[in-house]
């Protein structure tokens, strides 16, 4: 059974960072992409960033561009770690951030699945981010 354990997140300050952790595990897989995507109060969700396991390649929403950063663990090769650095904090970016994981390993398919989120294999339960100034 795939689990993907999301931490981090809580309350940080506008203009401040912090920093989201994923695990997968449960499944080795040939090829995957994981990433983020967020749901604000009242919102849709959306897609935040991705990263393709083997390429290494990632997707960012414009707004986060040259704030966010995803990164990999590949060390393991039957645990999958990713990263979201967030830097530079907006009250917009207030949100339940989701970790996700695609096992047709494109992080720009991940980016343009429509709806956001649509066909990716296997969730996390989410959890919250609060910018607060």
């Amino acid at each position: 059974q795939v689990q993907l354990i999301e931490s981090g997140g809580g309350l940080a300050q506008v203009g401040g960072s912090t920093k989201l952790t994923c695990t997968a595990f449960g499944q080795t897989f040939s090829r995957l992409a994981m990433g983020w995507f967020r749901q604000a109060p009242g919102k849709e969700r959306e897609f935040v960033a991705a990263v393709g396991w083997s390429d290494g390649k990632t997707d960012y929403l414009d707004s986060v561009k040259n704030r966010f950063t995803i990164s990999r663990d590949t060390a393991n090769n039957t645990v999958y770690t990713v990263f979201l650095q967030m830097d530079n904090l907006r009250p917009e970016d207030t949100a339940v951030y989701y970790c996700a994981l695609d096992t047709l390993g494109n992080a720009r398919a991940m980016g343009i699945s429509y709806p956001p989120g649509h066909g990716m294999d296997f969730w996390g339960k989410g959890t919250l981010v609060t910018v607060s100034s």
